[in-house]
């Protein structure tokens, strides 16, 4: 018997494998430390943490019928993720994300997710056919969706009858696939949550606060933005005025996942009925205690 999901989370899910040590790193250095590999991706580490605050999401996703594939399933279904909808491609492998990360920060990573590229609207399916939702009848909650997905598709995405109800709350993945999010600029439902890079390369300029950045995407057409900042002041901007908190003053000791650790917490703290400012306090919160776990020598 499938189980209904109260979320969607549309994106990357794949292994990472991330290698970490707790000395200062840069090009060239050969250090001692911990390699891991975990479930993870964007959409995935969304909804990883979304179960955490007693949710059940959904997978929309592509995972390759492959060794990998199975093992990465198996991990999601027994924490509780509804896998029911993913894609499972016969000629496309699963994908995987490799990052190194030291005492300084994240030094360098490489994402594999051309799988999910390739897949394109196929992981869309069940928004179409009834099963979740389609073009007559739309899936009307809540949808987290990652900027893994090509830039066509997210063009696409934008103006389909399949989203028109949704509550879209959308992330770039990374700087290098920020001005991916540029159509959902002019989408109603739409809130982006983006860093101060991420903000600027969507803009095409520099904001050096927070603040700036979220004025500046508001003035684009953007709906709603969250802007984040490291250790500096997070900024939740809508039409109707601006809200900016500091996250707690924490020791780092873990980058990836942090932006998706974040981005879960507020939608969790909003669907429990937070008001704006309790539920970006929560998000900072659930933030600071993912980047200090603590990490082997």
């Amino acid at each position: 018997m499938q189980t209904s999901p109260n979320i969607l989370c549309i994106g990357s899910v794949l292994w990472d494998v991330i290698g970490r040590s707790p000395s200062t790193m840069r090009v060239g250095s050969d250090v001692p430390g911990r390699i891991t590999r975990l479930p993870g991706g964007v959409a995935l580490n969304i909804a990883m943490t979304l179960r955490k605050f007693g949710m059940t999401p959904a997978l929309l996703t592509v995972v390759g019928n492959d060794a990998e594939g199975h093992e990465l399933m198996a991990e999601c279904g027994a924490m509780g993720l509804v896998t029911d909808h993913v894609y499972r491609s016969t000629d496309l492998p699963t994908d995987i994300y490799m990052a190194i990360e030291g005492q300084n920060g994240l030094i360098a990573a490489i994402a594999d997710a051309h799988s999910l590229e390739q897949a394109g609207a196929k992981i869309l399916t069940p928004l179409a056919d009834g099963t979740l939702g389609s073009a007559e009848a739309p899936f009307s909650g809540v949808i987290a969706l990652d900027g893994n997905l090509t830039e066509s598709l997210l063009r696409e995405i934008v103006g389909l009858e399949e989203f028109r109800n949704a509550d879209l709350r959308v992330a770039p993945a990374s700087p290098g696939k920020a001005e991916r999010l540029a159509p959902f600029l002019g989408h109603a439902g739409a809130t982006l949550y983006v860093n101060l890079e991420e903000a600027g390369l969507i803009c095409r300029e520099t904001f050096e606060t927070t603040e700036a950045a979220a004025k500046g995407l508001l003035s684009k057409g953007a709906t709603r933005v969250l802007v984040t900042s490291g250790g500096n002041s997070t900024c939740d901007g809508q039409k109707d005025g601006l809200i900016s908190l500091r996250p707690p003053e924490v020791l780092v000791t873990r980058i990836t996942g942090a932006g998706d650790t974040f981005m879960a917490a507020h939608i969790a703290a909003e669907m429990r009925g937070l008001d704006r400012t309790q539920s970006l306090q929560a998000a900072l919160d659930a933030a600071a205690t993912y980047v200090s776990g603590d990490i082997g020598a």
